[in-house]
């Protein structure tokens, strides 16, 4: 399994590198042991996080009510729920990462 990918009794964690206040929102590698993730949004008043569940909820094909935003709130790396399994998961994810 991908190390910026966990399991989780409710779905999928992943492990986020962000950069907010980038010209599109895009999956851009790998940071360390997190996956890199531009995002449009600046980073302020949580519009990034905001914006964050939104491309995920897009790219996962899930409802943003199932994005979680578990740690990192005011920081560059975040965790983040996605009530999807990891199987699943990774598949969507790989495909945008060629």
């Amino acid at each position: 399994m991908e190390s910026w990918l966990k399991n989780h009794d409710r779905g999928t964690v992943l492990l986020l590198y962000i950069q907010p206040g980038a010209s599109s929102n895009a999956l851009a590698g790998i940071h360390g042991d997190r996956l890199k993730v531009k995002i449009k949004a600046p980073p302020r008043e949580g519009e990034a996080n905001e914006g964050l569940q939104e491309y995920f909820s897009g790219i996962l094909r899930i409802p943003k009510s199932k994005i979680y935003l578990i740690r990192g709130e005011s920081s560059r790396q975040k965790d983040l729920l996605v009530e999807l399994p990891p199987e699943k998961t990774i598949i969507l994810l790989r495909e945008l990462l060629k």
